[in-house]
């Protein structure tokens, strides 16, 4: 079997050690994985191995002895099979350019291997099990009717074919003085072979095989799930060299390269659009279904699909520094990472099992010997005690569901970066909000006007404010395009910038000033009453948090506008749900004013308004509020990140932005809040699914290990609770997977 190295990067304990990257096939459960990181690490070099079951991936420095990592692996049926994905090995040619069509093509070539792998391992099990079970069922209709030495020779057959692996790793163990769940069945199986107890042993072995089947059947499954939302990656480009398209791995694309991208192709890497025009579905990076159209000098992301057009894309970013290898990266990384209930499980497996072993020690020798009872009914009881106690379901009870609720996030563009996180977004009581581009779209518009001269007002505001970058003259002219949308408006002359009041010019001779209500002062007629009038009339719009926009010309007022920043469609939605889904708070913090926050919290329906506050202050207002209840913070990304970093969860709404990213523990890649109730739903149902798993599987061992006080567990009794633990683990696990979101998708 080749291996191939794979990504070499930066580990973060060790600076300027590199580390490679595994893909590992037949990780029976997470206690082995343990184990089996433990020992690697004691090999020279290994210190800092890591080796994860929920991602079945081993990283390890380039210097460890492979060999006796292979035959460590090898001692629990696991093995290495592939290299990691594409998006892996273009990190890794970021650090040895000069093989990277080579590492690219073996990636490529790796998949298949390690899907064939996979499946093989998977086939042969069920093929064993099956014919264990024909032998089983022989054997139990010859027994009686044939030698006994045929009944037990046709058992231990259909026992070795379906528990050989479990036997060795066991004896393996035992040698070694290691209680895990492999050294429970191997003494208890033997035990029962030893009192002569050949159907129930058999039985053991044989469902205990269709367990760990079971076991793998839903990891894998979560995991495949995960796998191909990392396929999203492109594996080649078109580049134009000259004007001809030459294909190249992604993992040779610099800044400035120019790509063709025909309808169907991914885009292989973050840039802009150099020419053609079309529909581009950015799925893979925000989950939204729905394509969005781009013209030329609009920006794309890298795994996106050119639907209907052929676009020409100048690449701003090599592949390893775009949006798709960072979600890549980090989603693979999230899966790695331990929350505390999986740190506690592990802890507790750690203890349990020898535990069990000694009480099972217990209830085999004390009765015999201290209250004369029979040695053979408590030494069965015993063994049965060793199979009720293994403690696959509640290992299990964690990793899957995780893994399935990372998984469903993400493809629905939501970025968990660890199951810490997603716990943490589940046990949310209270979100806060920064105001403007997260609640607000972060651009005014007009909410209000007053017009006091009907021939003159229109023409002289969309006459100055036509050719102003100014964000409020933007609004006001988007709001005139409504307004008057056949209208030209003339080109006013003698232009003139006052600053922080406004601008003035001639128009067809007369003066006249646009902008704040400080442009009143430059009024020489009309009487005192009408503009007491006006004053009023402004005022009672900055009472309602409005920025006014006024135009006036020497001889009185012409009108004005009110402008607020606009609130965004879906967060009224969003707020709703959020209640609905639990949050018992939701609080906007804001630099500005208190009317016009509190204008945007009526709107919105947030249940708390902290407005005025300086960055600094808005820090101290987050760990005043993370103090009382679990708070999580949502902001755009950029001019957040200390208060994102002050609550119990960050949560960066950024479309992609580097800067969301890195900073928060919760990434929405939209430009939206629609999907953040959804995804703390999700984070609730996982956080329950745990909690049922922990508890379910707990519950049917208690209740099995009562019925040895009157002495009723058997064999039988056993691996059917152990079973039955282990299948509804698993399929609740699998379950987050199952259903759809409801969504709060603005309206374009």
């Amino acid at each position: 079997m080749g291996i191939q190295k794979s990504q070499v990067k930066r580990s973060p304990e060790t600076k300027g050690s590199s580390f490679v990257e595994y893909r590992v096939q037949g990780l029976s459960c997470p206690n082995c994985t343990r184990e089996m990181q433990e020992e690697i690490q004691k090999l020279k070099h290994g210190d800092n191995a890591r080796l994860s079951y929920n991602s079945g991936k081993l990283t390890v420095s380039p210097h460890v002895d492979l060999a006796r990592v292979e035959s460590i692996l090898k001692s629990d049926g696991a093995r290495i099979v592939q290299a990691p994905s594409s998006s892996q090995a273009a990190s890794s040619r970021h650090h040895h350019s000069d093989h990277g069509a080579t590492d690219h093509e073996h990636d490529s070539r790796d998949h298949g291997h390690a899907h064939d792998h996979a499946q093989d391992g998977t086939r042969r099990m069920k093929w064993l099990l099956g014919i264990s079970a024909a032998l089983y069922l022989l054997t139990f209709l010859l027994e009686g009717r044939t030698i006994q030495p045929v009944v037990i020779t046709l058992y231990a057959g259909a026992m070795l074919l379906s528990g050989y692996t479990t036997f060795l790793r066991g004896l393996r163990n035992l040698a070694r003085f290691k209680f895990n769940m492999d050294t429970l069945m191997t003494v208890a199986l033997v035990g029962a072979v030893i009192i002569g107890e050949w159907r129930e042993a058999t039985l053991v072995a044989i469902l205990f095989g269709l367990n760990e089947l079971l076991e793998g059947y839903g990891m894998n499954r979560a995991r495949q799930s995960m796998e191909a939302l990392l396929a999203a990656a492109p594996k080649e480009a078109e580049l134009l060299r000259d004007g001809e398209p030459v294909l190249v791995p992604i993992g040779t694309l610099k800044p400035g390269d120019v790509v063709r991208v025909r309808p169907g192709e991914k885009i292989p890497s973050d840039g802009t659009i150099a020419y053609g025009a079309g529909a581009v579905n950015e799925a893979a990076i925000t989950g939204e279904s729905v394509p969005v159209t781009k013209r030329v000098g609009d920006a794309v992301f890298g795994g996106s699909v050119s639907t209907d057009g052929v676009l020409h894309i100048a690449i701003s970013k090599a592949y390893e520094d775009s949006s798709l290898a960072k979600i890549m990266h980090l989603v693979q990384e999230a899966q790695d990472s331990k929350t505390p209930t999986e740190l506690f499980i592990d802890k507790f497996a750690k203890y349990y099992t020898p535990a069990i072993m000694i009480i099972a020690l217990g209830v085999a020798l004390i009765p015999p010997l201290l209250l004369n009872q029979p040695w053979m009914t408590w030494i069965y009881q015993g063994l049965s005690i060793l199979i009720v106690g293994c403690p696959c379901s509640l290992v299990l009870s964690s990793p899957i569901a995780l893994v399935s609720g990372m998984t469903r996030a993400a493809r629905n563009g939501i970025l968990i970066k660890g199951g810490i996180h997603l716990e943490q977004l589940g046990r949310l009581e209270a979100i806060a909000f920064d105001k403007t581009g997260t609640l607000t779209k972060g651009e005014p518009a007009v909410y209000a006007e007053t017009v006091y001269d009907q021939d003159r007002f229109y023409a002289v505001v969309g006459a100055i404010e036509q050719a102003s970058l100014h964000p409020l003259a933007k609004a006001v002219m988007k709001h005139l395009e409504i307004k008057q949308p056949q209208c030209t408006f003339r080109d006013p002359q003698d232009i003139t910038v006052l600053p922080g009041e406004g601008v003035r010019a001639r128009i067809n001779g007369q003066l006249y000033w646009v902008g704040s209500e400080d442009v009143l002062s430059h009024i020489r007629g009309g009487s005192r009453d009408d503009l007491s009038a006006v004053k009023a009339d402004i005022a009672h719009l900055k009472a309602q948090g409005y920025t006014i926009v006024a135009a006036v010309s020497e001889d009185g007022v012409l009108g004005h506008f009110g402008l607020a920043d606009e609130i965004r469609t879906e967060t009224a939605d969003v707020v709703r749900k959020l209640h609905e889904a639990g949050i018992t708070e939701t609080i906007m913090l804001t630099g500005d004013h208190e009317q016009s926050a509190q204008s945007i919290a009526k709107q919105s329906g947030v249940t708390r308004v902290f407005a005025s506050l300086l960055p600094e202050q808005k820090v101290s207002k987050i760990k005043e509020l993370s103090s009382r209840r679990t708070t999580g913070m949502v902001g755009d990304g950029i001019n957040d990140a200390p208060a994102l970093a002050a609550a119990d969860l960050g949560i960066a709404m950024g479309k992609g932005t580097d800067s969301a990213i890195e900073t928060a523990d919760v990434v929405l890649m939209q430009d939206h809040l629609g999907k953040l109730p959804g995804a703390i739903r999700t984070a609730r149902r996982v956080n329950r699914i745990i909690q049922w798993n922990i508890g379910i599987s707990l519950s049917l061992k208690a209740i099995a290990l009562l019925l040895t006080i009157p002495g009723w567990l058997t064999l039988w009794i056993a691996i059917i609770s152990d079973m039955g633990a282990t299948i509804v683990v698993t399929l609740l696990g699998l379950s987050i997977l199952l259903g759809k979101d409801r969504e709060s998708i603005p309206e374009n």
